[in-house]
């Protein structure tokens, strides 16, 4: 019998996560209520979009960051869609490029002013048409500019070309029931879809073949997911035949059996798994908990690792979480969730907890820049290629913290020499050995007497000066007041 270790090392295992104060939410917004699994939020580093309820359409409030508080109900909306909005997703190219779906067939892509909106956002930049039912899903490319994936409850998948509104490539017979989720490799080259049919595909979308296909990845009926990760291995949520909760690991060279699969619970809401390919972390949100579980993916068996649970009382109705580069570094913060209520939005903050102030390396290595690595052209023609990467150290702010640290050591030093005469006796030298190499050669009591008398007498001329100057404005305001009283009388 083989004994693993009982406590794994891993600088992710004290990983805890914290709600924002109340002052930091974002309170009064309706959230929608249309049944769909999907996200109803999305963030980046400057907006906050939340799917809300409206009446005779579909629409979403796009919130800058900074603006918290209550949102007034006046507060203008995205409002283009005829149909409730369904899904959105802010473009990684553009931090003011957003795509949302709809239950009125159109994909719609919308250029958010820089500031906000100041007036109802009606007409997008451009409505792209070619589903015949609900579109439940939209994804951009993560590396080639301009190029959206579409899914519909048509159980087609459309790619376009955002910048000439075309349709590039539509993929039709792939899938013979409703698509659950679809998402991209690293690189884009592929993409890997959960279906209503129990099969999770990997699709290549330019030649529109089956990579690979593994049937009844979950034996449960209710809702599954699949993302990629970025070594290529697929990361999937579902349920078992019993209706408990499963996550699964998959290697799509050899998709018959599962690296890792793991019982959660026998709760009923659809998992939403959030990948994050810098810590090689998953975070499992469950329609409908309160909880949110995190778990390290490894190369060593049993490849998925639990790590914590962050719970709080308060169900949630949907999450968003914000791309790498906008988490505030020095404050170690690896992860950060937008919490959807039923009226309010609330920031979730996951972080390392380290007693360093400076950059951490090894939390934050390069991550996906907003730089597109190829136009929608050199994608279709074959190429690929990885994110483009950025080094999170410019966005390093040494912390208020640190500052105060600094001083309070300045403050440390600077008594030190105060402190040490008036504790040391005539008799001992090793205190007063600084001293004594800057005072004149006189006995050592003597001297320090001398200086002490000194430093008493700077004090008492000082304080006579401040006596006189306060004497003399003590003078003139009795005066001024004199003069007031007569001029009344």
């Amino acid at each position: 019998m083989s004994f693993r270790k009982v406590v794994r090392q891993s600088k992710f295992r004290h990983v805890f996560g914290q709600p924002v104060k109340n002052d930091q939410c974002y309170e009064d917004i309706r959230v929608s209520r249309v049944t769909w699994d999907s996200t109803f939020c999305a963030a980046n580093p400057k907006f906050l979009a939340v799917i809300v309820e409206a009446s005779g359409g579909g629409a979403f409030l796009v919130l800058p960051l900074g603006k918290t508080g209550r949102i007034d109900k006046a507060y203008p909306t995205v409002c283009g869609h005829t149909g409730p909005v369904l899904d959105i997703d802010w473009c990684p190219h553009n931090d003011e490029v957003i795509a949302s779906g709809s239950e009125d067939c159109t994909v719609m892509v919308w250029q958010i002013p820089e500031n906000g909106l100041a007036s109802p956002l009606t007409e997008p930049v451009v409505v792209l048409e070619g589903h015949t039912k609900r579109v439940g899903i939209v994804t951009w490319h993560p590396t080639a500019r301009n190029v959206l994936l579409s899914a519909g409850c048509d159980n087609v998948v459309l790619i376009w070309n955002v910048g000439t509104a075309e349709e590039l490539y539509r993929l039709d017979s792939l899938h013979p029931d409703l698509i659950y989720n679809v998402s991209w490799n690293r690189n884009g080259s592929l993409f890997c879809s959960a279906c209503k049919d129990k099969s999770v595909r990997i699709i290549d979308p330019r030649r529109g073949t089956l990579v690979a296909e593994r049937e009844k990845a979950h034996e449960g009926a209710r809702p599954m997911r699949a993302i990629f990760l970025a070594d290529g291995k697929v990361f999937t949520t579902g349920f078992s035949r019993m209706s408990e909760r499963q996550l699964a690991l998959w290697d799509p060279e050899n998709f018959e059996e599962p690296m890792a699969l793991q019982e959660l619970d026998s709760s009923n809401g659809a998992l939403l798994p959030f990948y994050d390919a810098d810590t090689s972390m998953v975070y499992i949100c469950g329609k409908g908990d309160s909880s949110i579980r995190y778990f390290e993916i490894t190369d060593e068996p049993p490849y998925i690792h639990f790590l914590n649970t962050f719970t709080s009382k308060e169900p949630q109705r949907g999450m968003g979480s914000m791309p790498k580069r906008g988490l505030e570094v020095s404050k170690c913060e690896i992860a950060r969730f937008y919490k959807l209520h039923e009226r309010k939005c609330e920031p979730i903050v996951m972080t390392v907890p380290r007693k360093s102030d400076l950059f951490q390396d090894d939390l934050y290595p390069d991550t996906a820049g907003p730089e597109a690595a190829l136009e929608a052209e050199e994608w279709v023609s074959g190429r690929d290629a990885d994110p483009i990467l950025i080094s999170l150290r410019e966005a390093y702010v040494p912390s208020k913290q640190r500052d105060l640290k600094v001083s309070r050591r300045n403050v440390l030093s600077d008594s030190r020499p105060a402190v040490a005469p008036s504790s040391a006796r005539p008799g001992a030298s090793t205190p007063t050995a600084p001293v004594a190499d800057t005072t004149p050669s006189s006995s050592l009591p003597g001297a320090r007497e001398a200086g002490k008398l000194e430093e008493v007498m700077q004090e008492l001329r000082a304080l006579r000066a401040l006596v006189k100057e306060q004497g003399e404005r003590i003078g003139r305001l009795e005066e001024q007041l004199g003069r007031m009283e007569n001029g009344d009388a």
